[in-house]
């Protein structure tokens, strides 16, 4: 099992004094981290994307290729690229770039993502949500296959043939398809035999095993091998010398900023009981020490039906860069050990 952070480079503050950390500070501290991980022997770090005041991570590719003159075996991926909202020959040319400056370990989480103001913000129709990405997708996969293309959509231009560059190191630069909750999202990557990256952030984790079965069925069906159909499981956590440091760190922020994103969507604020709900055995949070955040794990690979990957959205409960640091080396020393058996 290959385990690993994602990261949105989240706008945060202070939590004991409220004042605001500032933009040139959270990268240079982000970039920090990544080396630390690097240097825990973590498989892999992934920036999100986002185009909203609350987050540095509008252009992934440019954090990744600062990280990959700072590092030397970490891989580096999206976590996800917007695919419906981007351009699939600058995606391509993007990662392709990173693979060349990284010695082959860049990698390609492609989603919709969860909040919309991509959609605006490029001109595009928050109705054709689903054929942008549908479209988009094909379009990137035979990018990523082919050095010249013959492709036509309803979206982009087509391409008769013009070649594409640069192209990665890596033979077949590893596309990964990041998905939520809807049947058909799990479905379409069985189809396509593409690693599946699967964002449970709330709930009982267990209640997924429906939709990766249909993954695999339909990835059965299609013929592609089990070996093809990895799952990666994307979770929010953070790990603390015991549970109850890692509770006291990590509630508060993650109580604020939560109840304001739930405020966007119609939800109620969060409370310490769901809170300890998420946290225990079945909860999709995976907050607390070492040892019970691996055996957590354990049991969500089990009842998943076997998990490749995980990884820990760590950055969002405006925790300190040394709290975020610590937890980095617990990861790589305390519950990748136990986990990498599996």
């Amino acid at each position: 099992m290959e385990i690993g952070i994602d990261s949105f480079a989240a706008v945060s503050q202070d939590n004991a004094t409220g004042a605001p950390i500032s933009a040139p500070d959270v990268l240079r501290d982000l970039l920090d981290r990544i080396e630390t991980a690097d240097a825990a022997g973590l498989d892999v770090f992934g920036i999100g994307e986002h185009h909203r005041s609350d987050f540095l991570d509008s252009a992934p590719a440019v954090i990744l290729g600062a990280a990959a003159t700072r590092t030397k075996r970490i891989r580096l991926s999206s976590a996800v690229t917007v695919l419906s909202a981007a351009d699939p020959v600058r995606v391509f040319q993007s990662f392709a770039t990173l693979d060349l400056l990284s010695g082959g370990r860049a990698e390609i989480t492609a989603g919709r993502g969860s909040f919309t103001e991509a959609f605006p913000l490029f001109g595009l129709d928050l109705a054709d949500y689903d054929a942008l990405f549908t479209e988009k997708l094909d379009l990137l996969l035979k990018l990523r296959d082919n050095e010249h293309v013959h492709w036509a959509g309803k979206h982009r231009a087509a391409l008769t043939g013009q070649g594409v560059y640069p192209r990665p190191l890596q033979a077949r630069l590893p596309i990964w398809l990041g998905v939520g909750g809807t049947p058909a999202s799990f479905v379409r990557a069985g189809m396509l035999g593409l690693p599946l990256a699967v964002a449970i952030i709330g709930g009982e984790t267990h209640r997924f095993r429906p939709l990766l079965d249909l993954y695999r069925e339909a990835g059965r069906r299609a013929g592609h091998s089990p070996e093809d159909l990895k799952v990666g499981l994307h979770s929010l956590g953070y790990i603390g010398e015991t549970r109850e440091q890692a509770v006291a760190d990590y509630f508060p922020g993650y109580a604020r900023n939560f109840t304001k994103i739930g405020k966007e969507r119609g939800w109620g604020a969060v409370t310490r009981p769901q809170f300890d709900a998420q946290t225990g055995a079945k909860g999709a949070l995976l907050v607390g020490s070492a040892a019970e955040v691996a055996e957590k794990i354990a049991r969500h690979s089990e009842a998943l039906g076997g998990v490749s990957r995980v990884t820990f959205q760590m950055d969002a409960a405006d925790l300190t860069h040394a709290q975020l640091t610590r937890s980095i080396e617990l990861l790589g020393s305390g519950v990748a050990p136990l986990l990498r058996d599996l």
